[in-house]
């Protein structure tokens, strides 16, 4: 996992080095929408745009993503923020993953593409049992097929 370095030395006197934790999101989450994460704190660190390989569906107010690389699969659009443990237990909760423990979405550790790197995030994907039924969204991006 990609490491930041935090200002000023440590106890040792050489700089003290910390495991940044990010997120990547695609959906309601993305700034400008519904759940905006700029909105919540505390305020997470905009990294860029990236992608992962998935299928993206319309579950009416939302998008959900089953990850991989399938026969449909391709890459989804989303957002990437470097994130706080008190953000992330935020995100759990819009997820409905705590205090719920519903089984809607689970929560991964997965690489995105960034800028021709890997990067390793927290991504929320969709429990394929609720996309039954639901439209694919074949761009991989919500914000432009929400405003197509």
């Amino acid at each position: 996992m990609p490491e930041d370095i935090l200002p000023g030395p440590g106890a040792d006197g050489a700089a003290t080095r910390v495991l940044q934790r990010y997120v990547f999101v695609y959906g309601t989450l993305r700034q400008g929408d519904d759940n905006d994460i700029t909105r919540l704190l505390p305020a997470p660190r905009y990294i860029g745009t990236a992608t992962v390989m998935g299928v993206m569906y319309h579950l009416g107010g939302y998008p959900g993503v089953v990850l991989g690389a399938g026969a449909k699969a391709g890459p989804v659009t989303g957002e990437v923020y470097a994130i706080e443990a008190a953000l992330e237990r935020r995100l759990d909760e819009i997820e409905e993953l705590y205090p719920q423990q519903k089984d809607e979405y689970f929560k991964r550790l997965v690489p995105v593409q960034m800028a021709g790197q890997r990067l390793l995030c927290v991504c929320y994907e969709i429990n394929p049992r609720y996309t039954a039924g639901a439209r694919v969204i074949a761009s991989g991006d919500w914000v432009k097929d929400r405003h197509a």
